[in-house]
Order: C-alpha cells, then sequence, then structure tokens
C-alpha cells in the first residue's frame, strides 16, 4: 500500500483591502466574462448597484441570485441548474460560509473558476478546498471535498467591520480550535482536509493563527464593536479567515468540529454560529486530550474576554437531555468525520463522558477570575 503524501495548500490569491466590491471585475476578468453570482439577501442590492455597475462599465454580463439560507444538495443542484441557463463562465460567492459554500460547489460541479467574497468573518470557509453540506432541517449531511481552493479570496475590511460583532466573534471561535485540531491530527498523522497527511508548514500555520487571535483578537473586537477596521482588525481578519482556512486544511480537523457537526442536531442549538459550538467542542477535545492546566485556561480566559459563548447554557440549549446528546456523541464518532484524527482512539462513550466535564468545568471557571501564574 502506497503511503499517502503530505500536503499544503491555499487559494491561488488572498487579497485584504477596502473598497473591493466595485473592483470586482479587476478580479474577475482573468478567469471569464459572464459572472453568476450567489449572494446573501442583506448584500445582493448593494451588490447589484457597486459590483453589477462596474461589470457593465467592463462590458461584462452578471446575474446576482439571492442564496436561500441553507446549502443542501437541492440549493447546489438549483444553481447548477441557472448557471447552465445563464452561460455563465465564472461563479463568484458574496456572503457567509454556507453562501461561500454554495458557489464553490456549484463552481465544481459546473467546472467553473469561483471567486470569493465573504461578508462576515464568522468561518474560516472561504479559503477551504471544502464545502459543508447539511440536511434541509439544518443538521449536518456530509463534507463535500474539492480538487482545488478558490481561485480568488477578497476580504473587503471595512465590509467584514461592519458586519455584527457576534459573527466577527464566532469566526475568532472557529479559528481558536486550528491549533489544536492540527496538533491532534500531526500527532496522529492522520489524514488533513485534502484527504492527504499533514505536514509541518500547516501546523505551523496554524499555530501562527493561534498566536495572532491571542494577541490581536481583543483588541479586534473593540474596535469592530465601534463599527471600525484598524491593523488589529485586519490581522484577524488574517488569521481568521486565511490562516484558519489554510491551518485547517493542511493541518487537519479533529474532535472539536467532528463535535460541532454532532451538535448540528440539537434543536435547541440552531441559533449558535458555527464557531461557537466549535468553541465547545474545542473544550471538549481539550478534556477528551487531558490538556494541561495551564493551557486550558489560557482557551477559558480568551473565550471569556472574547465573548464567546462558554457554556451549553450560554449557547441556547433549553435542557439537558441524556439521549439527544449520546446521539451527538455518536454522530461526531462516525467513520466520515474527523475524530479519528485524534491520538488515541475515541468513543461515543469517551465524548459523552467529556461533554458533561466540558461543561463542568465552563460552569466553573464562568465567574471565577482565573490565575495563570
Amino acid at each position: 500500500m502506497l503511503k499517502k503524501p503530505k500536503s499544503i495548500t491555499s487559494p491561488k490569491k488572498f487579497i485584504v483591502g477596502q473598497n473591493l466590491l466595485e473592483a470586482l471585475p479587476n478580479y474577475t476578468k482573468i478567469y471569464g466574462d459572464h459572472a453568476y453570482v450567489i449572494c446573501d439577501e442583506f448584500i445582493l442590492e448593494r451588490a447589484k448597484e457597486e459590483a453589477g455597475r462596474s461589470f457593465g462599465n467592463e462590458g461584462f454580463k452578471s446575474e446576482f441570485v439571492k442564496f436561500n439560507y441553507e446549502i443542501t444538495q437541492e440549493e447546489v443542484d438549483k444553481h447548477r441548474e441557472a448557471v447552465r441557463q445563464s452561460g455563465a463562465n465564472i461563479i463568484v460567492g458574496i456572503g457567509g460560509g454556507k453562501t461561500l459554500d454554495t458557489a464553490k460547489a456549484t463552481a465544481y460541479y459546473e467546472q467553473l473558476p469561483v471567486v470569493i467574497f465573504p461578508t462576515i468573518a464568522s468561518t474560516d470557509a472561504p479559503c477551504t478546498a471544502l464545502a459543508v453540506i447539511y440536511h434541509s432541517d439544518g443538521s449536518f449531511d456530509r463534507y463535500l471535498f474539492l480538487p482545488s481552493n478558490p481561485d480568488i479570496v477578497l476580504a473587503d475590511t471595512k465590509i467584514l467591520a461592519a458586519a455584527p460583532t457576534r459573527f466577527f466573534v464566532a469566526g475568532i471561535g472557529d479559528a481558536l480550535a486550528t491549533y489544536f485540531e492540527a496538533r491532534a491530527c500531526y500527532r496522529k498523522n492522520g489524514d488533513n482536509l485534502v484527504n492527504l497527511k499533514p505536514t509541518l508548514s500547516g501546523l505551523g500555520i496554524a499555530k501562527m493563527c493561534y498566536d495572532t487571535i491571542l494577541e490581536y483578537g481583543l483588541q479586534a473586537k473593540i474596535a469592530v464593536d465601534q463599527g471600525i477596521t484598524t491593523l488589529a482588525v485586519e490581522n484577524t481578519i488574517e488569521a481568521t479567515i486565511y490562516l484558519s482556512g489554510v491551518g485547517a486544511e493542511a493541518g487537519g480537523l479533529a474532535a472539536a468540529h467532528a463535535i460541532h457537526n454532532g451538535m448540528t442536531a440539537v434543536p435547541s442549538l440552531h441559533r449558535a454560529q458555527h464557531g461557537e459550538k466549535v468553541v465547545f467542542g474545542l473544550l471538549t477535545q481539550l478534556v477528551l486530550e487531558s490538556a494541561p492546566k495551564e493551557e486550558i485556561a489560557t482557551v477559558i480566559q480568551f473565550i471569556k474576554e472574547i465573548g464567546l459563548p462558554l457554556t451549553l447554557n450560554d449557547l441556547g440549549m433549553d435542557e439537558f437531555r441524556e439521549e439527544e446528546w449520546r446521539k451527538v456523541a455518536e454522530a461526531a464518532c462516525v467513520e466520515e468525520d474527523t475524530m479519528k484524527n485524534m491520538p488515541h482512539p475515541v468513543t461515543p462513550d469517551d465524548v459523552y463522558q467529556a461533554i458533561i466535564a466540558a461543561n463542568a468545568l465552563a460552569e466553573h471557571y464562568k465567574n471565577e477570575v482565573i490565575s495563570q501564574s
């Protein structure tokens, strides 16, 4: 049996700046002259006005369509049909993680280039060669592994900083887990997100992501509270979108995201953001690893100061039902998910016990002043 090679992959271009929406044709024109643009509802009219006008000025065609809230196979198939009917030769996604994943999946199936324009820094989805497909009820369906990363990712800091702070902070939460999952996968020599082996570069980028958000995350959150962009905001956006995306893809995922995926089946948590649930998955992973007290204290202190949900009640859980959380633990351990990248074997009962322990730990620390001396 041939040994799998190691890998590090990333978008062809990652661009951080301001006023990028009106300049969109400058970046798409090298790939095509007819753009099919999938937009979140809140930015649809603005995108038509700013980007659509620019496409017209350049003599290019463009069509702007609304994303329908959930990335299901049916939603992707609907856009595929519309793309074929339109004759478009490049796909653009403008919006949140699910909108961007829909654009990536549509482009993959139609074998077209894709440009990604995140409007919220809530996940690292913009940079990855991956789309997460859900069922119509919001529960996790499957990962769609893509053969390549997006052609271009455009991060407009003015737009990202203007989004609600909760989304920005959720992106920090998603990025917080990147290093710990990559570390676990590297120790296991598991499979990364392109089904190859993790690299030292991937682990290093994941560590840089962790160090960057610890250094700049709080400053950035306070600036975003004011609707402004600063160097700390730019650095944090680079960490949450690029370093986290590339670090996770090259380094691999482990328990935190597997537990998140299991948690999508809990109805009372459907209002929680992806990154918020990943944070609880991270706490559970640290319990599973029996991580050092100082490391757990650092993570929990950062969660508290940045304003992320800490306990299951904070996430919106209405009542702890053993049967429900046993199902979460079972789902987290299915062969297709990333629990297998943990350095030691993990059973559903291990996960269930760790969930209870992580929540109790979070409750203990919630109102405590954490000493890290």
